[in-house]
């Protein structure tokens, strides 16, 4: 019999925030089944050409490290202090004002004072401090310096996998400081011992094998693209062209492999293929970059830029202007924040101009790369498409701020734009929970496993209980994001804390909304599901039983 979950009533009553009698110098942790993820298969690291490849589980007591895992380790930090000066000013600069302590969604979830952005980041700070800091050298404990033991990796390894580099935090810290930055560090030098997780590794072995996370090939790609090619004519009555590995079109379009595999993505899929073709969009898909998404970023400096060298090396193949990337959030922290230092500049490709508005994309004149939602916006203020917002009066949604794309790269006010053009209803959740603030879905950073399923519930509650605030006050019944992650771990988040509301797409209700030229009359959505003052077949079926009755 499979073990009973947790109560929603029981989780959010059992959170205790006051602090344990322990001192927090001690790394003693208990893995405690739900909090934690799965090792690596040792046969992906090997692909991966990692180090250290091994059976083990965190659980375990011997974790098979090298003989000289400490002296890797210090080492790894050493050249990183001197290849990163954020990470010198990060180690050095904190003051424990306190003021990130309560803003962390893991922190509120669990009530564990290791979760406060403040203490997890001094989980390395104290090695840091004892091995690179003379006071720490010498005065030790004293001055909050640890040395690095086993229990300190494995207290490590809990935590800094309890955070998912959201970098809400650091919107609230007086001198800037990047927890999720503390986060990858310390994950880059766990990775160089061998310890890391199956739902990082694993993504990033099969997107460097067959170039998506997802490890499909390329004929299984291009079958699932003919497929929704196939059910959205079935929709609309129109056929709709969608290119693959198309060499001479203007753009390359590259959208999360969960888009074309997953559901509720598979909505968005349908909205993207929808809106090419009523534009008349010179694009391809490529089935050797059919993958948007990023599990480097979680891994390290280098798998990031392995990782996202795909996308480039397609677009020069191909022969294309520039790359329109789809509704994913990862992807876009990596190419805005880092593709220029990793895998730039990408001089063979031109400064995007919209071939439809004529719009020039000046903020993506270095990484040639632009988000759909800059590129759908820009569409709807030049009025180039037809939208009829009473086909999605059967929703109201409100927004999530997606980290990544939000925090990460100032994507705030277009989705809004695109989400009012095309509903009636839209309702936003309370002011310190979105935009620049906005929470977590507890999932994200590679933490999306069902072992860790407690965990994510936790992490997810400030996050659910937004929702819940507008699903019952205002109605809402649709959480819209754009961000695969968020697709895939909110529907559980939400089963869990607030049953009744769905989540989508915002392409999806462009999808609904947009009127195409010769389509049939629509009587459903994207889903299948009727519109608002439409009989679905099933009741008009009953109604005429009743009749005949």
């Amino acid at each position: 019999m499979a073990e009973k979950m947790i109560t929603p009533e029981e989780l959010a009553g059992g959170i205790d925030y006051k602090p344990k009698k322990k001192t927090w110098l001690d790394p003693t942790v208990e893995f405690k089944k739900g909090t934690w993820n799965y090792a690596a298969p040792p046969q992906n690291l090997e692909y991966l050409d990692l180090p250290n490849p091994r059976k083990w589980s965190p659980i375990d007591e011997d974790w098979k490290l090298p003989d000289n895992w400490k002296e890797i380790i210090l080492e790894g930090l050493r050249v990183r202090i001197k290849r990163f000066r954020s990470l010198q000013l990060f180690m050095d600069i904190c003051v424990r004002c306190g003021a990130c302590a309560d803003k962390c969604h893991f922190f509120i979830g669990s009530g564990d004072p290791k979760n406060m952005p403040v203490l997890r980041a001094e989980l390395l700070r104290s090695v840091y401090r004892k091995d690179f800091t003379t006071a720490g050298k010498i005065m030790g404990k004293m001055v909050g310096a640890r040395e690095l033991t086993v229990d300190v990796l494995k207290e490590w390894f809990y935590y800094f996998y309890q955070c998912t580099e959201c970098r809400r935090c650091s919107v609230f810290c007086p001198y800037g400081i990047d927890t999720a930055e503390i986060t990858m560090i310390a994950r880059e030098l766990m990775n160089l011992v061998g310890i890391n997780i199956e739902w990082i590794c694993t993504p990033a072995a099969n997107c460097f094998r067959t170039g998506n996370h997802l490890g499909i090939q390329p004929h299984g790609f291009a079958d699932s693209i003919e497929f929704a090619v196939d059910e959205l004519e079935e929709l609309t009555g129109i056929k709709v062209d969608a290119p693959i590995n198309k060499k001479g079109a203007e753009i390359l379009f590259v959208a999360p492999s969960a888009d074309y595999f997953a559901s509720p993505h598979y909505y968005t899929l349908l909205g993207y293929l929808a809106l090419f073709h009523e534009i008349g969009l010179d694009y391809t898909w490529s089935a050797y970059a059919s993958e948007g998404g990023n599990f480097g970023l979680f891994h390290s400096h280098e798998m990031m830029k392995r990782l996202n060298a795909k996308i480039y090396a397609e677009a020069k193949r191909l022969g294309v202007k520039w790359i329109l990337g789809g509704e994913c959030g990862h992807m876009w922290r990596v190419i805005h924040q880092y593709m220029d230092t990793l895998n730039g500049p990408a001089d063979f490709l031109e400064e995007p101009v919209s071939p439809i508005t004529g719009t020039k994309f000046e903020n993506a004149k270095n990484t040639k790369m632009v988000h759909i939602m800059e590129f759908t916006s820009d569409l709807i203020r030049n009025n180039k498409l037809k939208l009829d917002k009473s086909r999605n009066d059967h929703w109201h949604p409100t927004f999530h701020d997606s980290c990544n794309p939000s925090r990460g790269m100032g994507l705030i006010e277009e989705p809004r734009y695109v989400i009012r053009a095309c509903c009636n209803q839209f309702t936003e959740m309370p002011e310190n929970t979105i935009k620049e603030q906005t929470f977590c879905c507890g999932s994200g950073a590679g933490l999306g496993t069902d072992e860790n399923m407690e965990m994510r519930f936790r992490g997810g509650l400030p996050r659910a209980n937004a929702t819940k605030f507008v699903h019952d006050c205002d109605g809402v019944n649709i959480l819209l994001c754009i961000c695969a992650i968020d697709k895939a771990t909110l529907p559980p988040l939400l089963e869990y804390w607030v049953p009744g509301v769905e989540v989508g797409g915002i392409h999806e209700m462009l999808g609904n909304a947009l009127i195409m030229k010769g389509e049939k009359e629509r009587t459903t959505d994207l889903r299948g599901e009727p519109l608002a003052g439409v009989e679905s077949e099933e009741e008009k079926t009953e109604e005429e039983v009743s009749e005949d009755a």
